[in-house]
């Protein structure tokens, strides 16, 4: 039987949540003020800083590229991590806990020894090619998977313990090839588990900086790069305007997601 939280409960997780959406709520206001430095409105507001990010063709070749980079290293991520996770969960090696270190070694090892490594690694097929490459959008989509792949190894293999072992026994006695068991019973469990790693992994690439930085010049720009030249360069109120767009697109995302969710799992089966 599923009991609700208490006012007590309810009361503090929406305090907790207040405090931490504090930071974010504040950058509204200040997107929308006239000055041309960082200020809250001083009674007039203005959208001139959202005009200036349409009519500046940098900020929106930054943002393209930044949602394509997205979407293709949170595709190759999430693929990478499932077929990972199903080879764990199938055949259970002996050295599975090799395997899973080496594969969250990107999430425990200092983002400037991974960016380091990764920059000598697109310098060194440079040398080979010119499209995966340092300073190419294919080179920083792979490197992002690179650094991506730990956590969607971890939701997909959080979500393949908790699918009954029986069923896959169950399907392989009924004489159901391998494909046939990972298709028809494993990833309609773990599907859930399957969208919120892509999810994830889309949103880390989406604001990944430490290893874009060092990976990339002046031809792969992303939108994050672009922002925090903004931030070196010149305190541009612009900056606010694109925080507040980003935090409306997250905020959609995730929405979205959760409704599905709640509809898919309200359906009768």
């Amino acid at each position: 039987m599923m009991t609700r939280p208490g006012r007590l409960a309810t009361s503090l997780a929406a305090l907790v949540a207040v405090f931490l959406l504090m930071p974010l709520i504040a950058v509204i206001p200040v997107s929308f003020t006239p000055n041309r430095y960082l200020s809250l409105p001083d009674g007039d507001w203005s959208l001139r800083h959202y005009r200036a990010l349409l009519e500046n063709p940098g900020w929106v070749k930054g943002f393209g590229l930044s949602v394509g980079i997205g979407v293709i290293s949170a595709t190759l991520a999430t693929s990478l991590a499932l077929l990972f996770s199903l080879g764990i969960w199938i055949l259970r090696p002996r050295f599975t806990g090799l395997l899973m270190g080496i594969a969250l070694l990107p999430m425990v090892a200092p983002p400037v020894v991974s960016a380091l490594t990764l920059y000598f690694f697109l310098i060194t097929l440079s040398k080979f090619n010119d499209r995966i490459a340092y300073d190419t959008w294919a080179g920083v989509a792979l490197a992002h998977s690179v650094m991506i792949a730990p956590y969607a190894v971890v939701l997909i293999t959080v979500a393949l313990a908790q699918v009954d072992r029986r069923l896959d026994l169950a399907a392989r006695g009924m004489g159901a090839g391998l494909m046939r068991r990972i298709h028809s019973v494993i990833l309609p469990n773990i599907r859930f588990g399957v969208s919120s790693a892509l999810l994830l992994t889309f949103v880390l690439s989406w604001e990944e900086i430490g290893v874009t930085l060092f990976i990339t010049s002046v031809n792969a720009v992303t939108l994050p790069r672009m922002m925090w030249m903004g931030l070196r360069d010149n305190i541009d109120p612009a900056i606010a305007a694109i925080s507040v767009i980003l935090i409306v697109v997250v905020f959609v995302v995730i929405s979205g997601k959760t409704l599905w969710q709640r509809r898919t799992i309200a359906q009768p089966k």
